[in-house]
């Protein structure tokens, strides 16, 4: 069992910035990929991102790439979604997830979701 923890949500204004973090805790051992999904109220949960347990691999949602950045520090099981730019659509939960594949993360190929963290973006 992994359990995952989301912060650094927030209110911004619409240009601004913010950095989410989670941290895994529990059966954390193994090697997993990370990322992070969005859900806006009345719209489906998203993909946004997502990342290797080496780093070496990133797959983004194309509407916030060269925006949002996907980073992560294995020495203390967390991952970071730096988000630049922002846009009052990208208000949102944002969720962390884990998975045994990058690339298959955006296709919900998932193992854990976190609780979410609120983004909102006013204009």
């Amino acid at each position: 069992q992994v359990h995952l923890v989301e912060s650094g949500g927030g209110l911004v204004q619409a240009g601004g910035s913010l950095r989410l973090s989670c941290v895994a805790s529990g059966r954390t051992f193994s090697p997993y990929a990370m990322g992070w999904f969005r859900q806006a109220p009345g719209k489906e949960r998203e993909f946004v991102a997502a990342i290797s347990w080496s780093g070496g691999i990133t797959d983004y949602k194309r509407s916030v790439e060269g925006r949002f950045n996907i980073s992560r520090d294995n020495a203390k099981n967390t991952a970071y979604l730096q988000m630049n730019s922002l846009k009052p659509e990208d208000t949102a939960i944002y969720y962390c997830v884990t998975g045994p594949r990058t690339t298959r993360l955006r296709d919900r190929q998932t193992d854990y979701w976190g609780q979410g963290t609120q983004v909102t973006v006013s204009s």
